[in-house]
């Protein structure tokens, strides 16, 4: 298979993907909290009477360009999730790993439904992304971190590439020699990364997009060039767009034909033909 996208809902369109096919699958699904996501797409222009205060004093004035928005909000999520992920552990091949990105709301309780469908022994890791962005709540801790959960299909046989992690500085370099110093250490299970920059060039506008460092530190370790990698709950295209750059091949999934949009204008892959199933084209 080449590189895919799909328009419809996963549960219509994981039946037709091939079994054992995936050597990784990474999914970032509605985290259930209750809510309507929202991401607004804004302009500012030059305005001496505008809503917002710049450089030197200047003025400008915001514009709305748009607005992506999606429901988050399940009556039964464990029900809602647990034949997709049957289908995932369907399709990921016997050396495969599914990485599943979550938050605090959530978290035990889609454990405890991994763990009937992969088995305990296909736990690996619960990794922590801590990023330091956002509010801060004044009646309690601030929640600065989401959860993803790693299983395998066989953990005794899975794909690690040890070699390709990236490094990151010691917090006391002072502690270890100069060598070491300089080539920096291997992560460990908590991962601080910064979150998409509301100004920066990644963004593209779509809500709960994740970070491209995220997606290049899971798919360089966990799969090897030329390998199938799949998001059926693509978002924004983060997974598609950290495959490609690393030389895997991607299948997204998506049922928001605001998200295929994102996705083709990301992906540069806009003459690539979406499949529609359980949808009109």
């Amino acid at each position: 298979m080449s590189n895919q996208i799909y328009l419809g809902d996963n549960l219509d369109v994981l039946p037709t993907l091939p079994a054992r096919h995936y050597r990784l699958i990474y999914i970032d699904p509605p985290f259930n909290t209750g809510r309507r996501q929202r991401r607004k797409r804004l302009r500012t222009v030059r305005d001496d009477a505008g809503d917002r205060k710049g450089f030197q004093g200047k003025r400008f004035r915001s514009e709305l360009l748009g607005e992506r928005a999606f429901d988050d909000s399940f009556a039964d999520y464990e029900a809602f999730l647990r034949p997709r992920l049957g289908q995932a552990q369907r399709v990921l091949t016997d050396d495969g790993s599914l990485f599943f990105h979550i938050d605090y709301r959530e978290v035990h309780y889609c454990k405890l439904l991994l763990d009937s469908i992969f088995g305990r022994q296909g736990f690996m890791n619960e990794i922590i992304w801590a990023y330091d962005y956002g509010g801060r709540s004044k009646s309690r801790w601030p929640a600065k971190h989401d959860n993803i959960l790693w299983y395998v299909m066989d953990p005794d046989h899975y794909v690690f590439n040890y070699d390709a992690i990236d490094r990151i500085p010691y917090m006391a370099p002072g502690l270890v020699t100069p060598e070491k110093a300089a080539r920096g250490k291997t992560p460990t299970d908590v991962w601080w990364l910064t979150i998409v920059s509301p100004t920066g060039k990644e963004k593209t506008g779509y809500p709960t997009q994740k970070p491209l460092k995220l997606l290049e530190r899971i798919i360089a370790v966990h799969s090897d060039e030329g390998d199938e990698v799949l998001d059926f709950f693509a978002g924004s295209g983060t997974t598609g767009a950290a495959a490609e750059k690393l030389g895997r091949n991607f299948t997204l999934v998506d049922n928001s034909p605001d998200a295929i949009q994102v996705m083709q204008q990301r992906l540069n892959c806009s003459s690539l033909e979406v499949a529609h199933i359980g949808t009109n084209p």
